[in-house]
């Protein structure tokens, strides 16, 4: 007897998406500190309704070495050293926050995940560099795919702040909660549940069976295999 796909494992190609927000002490991933990290996972019911599940957070201490950019520091109000923080290494983190979405992304039926973010390619640098400076195997996300809810807002909503993004779509946003890792990736996760959720209220998913050629399919999945590689 076939076992039926989770639904979430039918709705982006096989993809698990996993929201992500990262502090930093500048805006270079390879020298700048990464001093907080948020991962929010998500679930899909039978009903297509995408929600928030499980969320880790980790402030993180500077890496050997690491450039402390003073203008960003005062940004977001974070003290590198300050013992009350409770700071893990890069790789402990990392490895926790690995192995949660390893877990979920197979309870899901997925693939491999996939990061979402606000300005992904920031938050995209930052985990990238730090993976590869902690020399973790198996990292469970995609290197180059990401979901950008600045985007995915952009065209629903009309805005590309976050926190506008949000006010837009009904979602409470404290601006004296911003610039928090935990708080930003818990309504960035918000958010990116709502466009898709929104999406699928008007009608756009599952997409109209279209017919294709049988060679227009062939290409497309060799593209596809290019990309996953």
């Amino acid at each position: 007897m076939t076992q039926a796909l989770h639904p979430l494992a039918q709705r982006f190609r096989g993809y698990f998406p996993v929201v992500i927000d990262v502090e930093t002490a500048g805006f270079n991933a390879k020298t700048d500190a990464l001093l907080e990290i948020a991962a929010t996972m998500l679930t899909m019911d039978d009903d297509g309704q995408l929600k928030p599940a499980q969320t880790l957070h980790f402030h993180i201490e500077p890496f050997a070495g690491a450039n402390l950019e003073a203008s960003s520091l005062a940004f977001n109000g974070i003290d590198p050293y300050n013992p009350l923080r409770g700071a893990v290494s890069e790789r402990e983190a990392l490895t926790e926050i690995c192995k949660a979405v390893r877990k979920a992304q197979k309870d899901a039926g997925c693939q491999r995940a996939v990061v979402v973010a606000h300005n992904a390619a920031f938050d995209q640098s930052f985990l990238n560099a730090a993976i590869d400076r902690v020399k973790l195997k198996r990292s469970p996300f995609h290197a180059f795919v990401s979901f950008d809810t600045t985007t995915l807002a952009a065209l629903a909503l009309g805005q590309t702040v976050l926190a506008k993004a949000c006010k837009q779509a009904g979602i409470e946003f404290d601006n004296k909660e911003a610039h928090s890792a935990l708080y930003d990736t818990e309504r960035t996760a918000e958010l990116f549940c709502y466009i898709v959720n929104r999406w699928h209220q008007l009608g756009g998913w599952p997409a109209p069976l279209v017919a294709v050629d049988d060679d227009d399919v062939e290409l497309n999945h060799s593209e596809l295999a290019e990309a996953d590689d």
